[in-house]
């Protein structure tokens, strides 16, 4: 990919992608520039990628051919006013905020801009992230690919529409936290009964992970996956059914709904 891509923000998420799309061969270091308040994290980035820093957002938005956005969405109305007349015309504005609609930041940015908003979600961090991809009128078939390429460097993206983010939110933006609860009170029982906590934490962790890959590559219902574990009248048919009787599903239902409709609440202030 011959382009310059420039970071306003330098968190774990920024840092996520800066790692990928170098580990994936598509943008030289030399071609990345990264912009923050902090000094140590900069120094921090310039060490580890050797990537170009800087405290000064215009220089970044000047000259960058994909420019991602990836501050706390409170902040979006400062940095975009201060940098939108710095922004090229050709440049693809990738926009990481939950609560920040389209509609927007292209008003913030007070002219016609190619933007991508995306969602992504934090296992990104270890290249296992899932990003969602919603592009404006302006982004064109092939500065799409650019920005799901970018993507698919650190885990997997797809396009969706952008009424459908709020549930990307509930069910890939927010999840995680979902599953590290449940692998913590995997981890809690196992304890309980004797295990060693680093050892509980390393069971219930890799049975989460293979149990994820099975249906990923299998393509198999997860119902079908789960009904070829439970053997007549066994332990796990035992524990699915407490964990029915408990209302395992119903309280994942409703944490997912009750996410995106926070998420709906967001974007509507």
């Amino acid at each position: 990919m011959n382009k310059t891509i420039g970071f306003i923000g330098s968190g774990n998420m920024g840092g996520a992608i800066i790692g990928g799309v170098i580990s994936s061969d598509l943008v030289a270091p030399a071609n990345i520039t990264a912009a923050d308040i902090s000094q140590t994290a900069l120094e921090g980035l310039k060490e580890k990628f050797g990537i170009n820093t800087t405290t000064d957002n215009h220089q970044v938005a000047a000259n960058s051919d994909i420019l991602f956005l990836s501050v706390k969405p409170n902040i979006y109305p400062i940095v975009i006013k201060e940098i939108r007349e710095s922004v090229k015309a050709d440049t693809i504005i990738v926009a990481i905020a939950a609560g920040q609609s389209i509609h927007t930041i292209e008003t913030l940015f007070e002219k016609d801009i190619k933007l991508a908003k995306v969602m992504p979600n934090t296992p990104a961090l270890v290249g296992e992230g899932m990003a969602a991809i919603s592009p404006n009128k302006f982004l064109a078939k092939d500065e799409l690919q650019d920005v799901l390429a970018i993507f698919n460097s650190i885990g997997k993206a797809q396009i969706v529409p952008e009424y459908l983010m709020d549930v990307v939110t509930g069910i890939s933006g927010s999840s995680p936290a979902y599953v590290y609860m449940f692998i913590e009170a995997m981890a809690d029982a196992a304890v309980a009964e004797g295990m060693p906590r680093a050892q509980a934490y390393e069971f219930s962790a890799q049975a989460v992970l293979g149990s994820a890959k099975m249906v990923l590559e299998t393509k198999q219902h997860p119902g079908y996956l789960k009904d070829m574990v439970c053997s007549p009248g066994g332990t796990t048919i035992a524990a699915v059914c407490e964990l029915e009787n408990k209302g395992m599903r119903d309280a994942v239902i409703s944490a997912v709904r009750t996410c995106t409709q926070k998420s709906r609440e967001m974007g509507n202030k």
